[in-house]
């Protein structure tokens, strides 16, 4: 029997499918990303010296992303909990735009700047310091870091703890990275205005947020192992920062980040307004999103560190809103009305240098 033929028609549907079908195995999709931005973040945390209300509230906040939550108490340097102890510890990140405190510190210290210095950063176009920390401008940070140079950028960077591990006796927590020499090739304005070259962890982070919230104390965190050392934790300073000037001066434009800028996502009620710097950025091939903030209240002041890591949607903006539910999440629970056992000054331990 001879075949059936076969309209052409038909022949050239079958071929076109059948191209469509090959091509579509032989696609791949490239990410330029290595470290995913979902994951179980509290596999492996250790909690028996949390506390345990600020540890749901921050759990539930950072939800399924890949990251860690650091909430501190910024007048005796405790840390309340630790979300994804391993990375708080150990990942030593490029900090992106938190830097611009540590940049914005030093270039007031200096006079390089002060509140109202308008640096041009366009033809038309200068900003103050508050609206440059608000809108977390690089151009602006870049200009104060070339104007310090490398070695004040040094100096004010190892004054605010960079460089060294901000905890005591906390175990296999990260010294992280902070230059002893300017490097080769890695201009100082990227240093202040990307992080360019630095690497910071989450903890190294709410030592220096926690030493703007409380006015200049740069206290060694700590992190109970149980309950018992909770109670009985006394502060200890590592040093004082005589910066109340400045420092005074930066709250603007972290309250602006929130109020306008950049970190409008943490906002939940104006009446507990929230001061903080966003950071944004790609170290090696993993997009990191910081946020270092400390809240206004009358009781239970608290500093909050997030940081994110992962692709396309991890970002400062993000990290801002993670916090911002922190906060929200504990004011629920009525935690900022409480009052908490005052410490006398006789408690303060001081137990490193000026």
């Amino acid at each position: 029997m001879a075949p059936k033929s076969v309209a052409p028609k038909s022949i050239a549907r079958t071929r076109a499918a059948s191209t469509k079908k090959r091509t579509t195995r032989r696609v791949r999709r490239y990410s330029p990303w290595d470290t995913p931005t979902y994951a179980d973040s509290t596999w492996g945390d250790v909690v028996d010296g949390e506390d345990l209300t600020v540890r749901r509230a921050a759990v539930e906040a950072l939800g399924p992303y890949n990251g860690s939550v650091v909430v501190v108490d910024p007048n005796t340097g405790r840390v309340l909990t630790m979300v994804n102890q391993k990375l708080a510890l150990t990942g030593a990140y490029q900090p992106c735009s938190t830097i611009k405190l540590v940049a914005g510190l030093a270039g007031l210290s200096e006079g390089v700047i002060d509140k109202d210095t308008k640096l041009r950063i366009a033809r038309r176009v200068s900003l103050d310091l508050t609206t440059a920390l608000a809108k977390s401008n690089n151009s602006y940070f870049a200009n104060v870091g070339e104007k310090l140079g490398f070695e004040k950028v040094n100096f004010y960077g190892r004054l605010l703890g960079l460089g060294e591990r901000a905890g005591l006796n906390i175990e296999g927590e990260s010294a992280g990275i902070f230059p002893d020499a300017k490097p080769k090739d890695v201009p100082v304005g990227l240093m202040t205005s990307f992080g360019e070259a630095i690497g910071l962890t989450p903890l190294q982070l709410a030592a220096v947020v926690s030493s703007i919230a409380n006015g200049g104390t740069l206290y060694y965190l700590q992190y109970p192992r149980n309950q018992e050392e909770a109670a009985s934790l006394v502060p200890r300073v590592k040093r004082q920062l005589d910066l109340p000037a400045n420092i005074s001066d930066m709250r603007p434009g972290m309250m602006g980040a929130v109020d306008f800028g950049t970190a409008r996502r943490a906002m939940y009620d104006a009446n507990e307004p929230i001061l903080g710097k966003t950071g944004t950025c790609t170290d090696a091939r993993t997009h990191l999103g910081w946020f270092g903030s400390f809240n206004e209240v009358e009781h239970n002041k608290l500093v909050v560190i997030v940081l994110l890591t992962g692709g396309r949607p991890v970002n400062g903006p993000v990290a801002a809103g993670i916090a911002g539910q922190v906060y929200k999440n504990l004011s629920q629970q009525q935690f900022f009305a409480q009052d908490r056992p005052a410490l006398s000054p006789a408690a303060l331990v001081q137990s490193g240098s000026r």
